[in-house]
């Protein structure tokens, strides 16, 4: 039996998210029914982090183990062939040992969180960022994002049903630039509460609107509770864009 490491690509409009559910198609049951349909084994995928229903990741991480005798270019080239024709795409495997684990071994995670800032709707890739027609400033956006940086307990940004022992997390990067008409968001830690990535973008986009000033993020944060946030930013301008080990 070997141990294989899968990056993957998808785009998570059309899943219910990665983990396996009875409402709907996700990501794990289309990689897993195509390791049935290579190998004939009922295999089960460990991943990196689980993503919610829209949300995109272009470098993704799990590992299977497979008894099927197999290289790693093999398994690329089998999963995409049986997993179309849906948005998923393994982009590279590697084999690894029995000490690898896709969670468990992970020392950081980023995200980038991508808004498309302008008047006009988008009429092509909707389902790819989130479109805000108030003006932002991401001059401000990054200052406040700023105030969040370091170990804190981050209540104010989890989501109820987190299952997160802690609420204290340690945010590494935490950036705002703009691109023409896009507005990015580069967050980086070890890992993060359920939604807190959206959630501090709903808070940073309050900023950019000039609604509240920069440093009044240090005080959201401060108050330890989910009221004092801004709203949840939606899921399909949240990409999962690398996993560290």
């Amino acid at each position: 039996m070997a141990r294989f490491k899968l990056t993957l690509e998808y785009e998570g409009g059309g899943f219910v998210g990665w983990q396996r559910q009875t409402n709907g198609l996700s990501v794990q049951q289309v990689v897993e029914e195509a390791f049935q349909k290579f190998c004939g084994e009922d295999i089960t995928t460990h991943v990196a982090g689980r993503t919610d229903a829209g949300v995109h990741a272009t470098g993704q991480v799990c590992h299977s183990d497979i008894e099927k005798e197999t290289d790693a270019d093999t398994v690329r080239d089998a999963l995409n062939f049986h997993m179309k024709p849906h948005a998923v795409s393994v982009l590279a495997v590697e084999e690894v040992s029995d000490e690898f684990h896709a969670r468990f071994s992970a020392t950081s995670r980023a995200y980038t969180y991508k808004i498309l800032n302008r008047r006009p709707p988008p009429a092509i890739g909707a389902r790819l960022v989130w479109w805000v027609p108030q003006d932002l400033d991401a001059d401000a956006m990054h200052a406040g994002a700023q105030h969040l940086l370091g170990n804190h307990d981050f209540t104010t940004f989890r989501a109820a049903g987190c299952q997160a022992d802690s609420p204290v997390k340690t945010l590494d990067e935490f950036n705002v630039e703009r691109d023409g008409e896009y507005v990015f968001i580069h967050a980086k830690a070890r890992s993060f509460l359920y939604h807190q990535v959206r959630n501090m973008v709903g808070s940073l986009k309050l900023v950019g609107e000039g609604k509240w000033p920069a440093d009044k993020m240090a005080d959201v944060l401060a108050a330890c509770d989910r009221a004092a946030g801004g709203p949840t930013a939606p899921p399909e301008g949240l990409y999962l864009t690398r996993v560290t080990y």
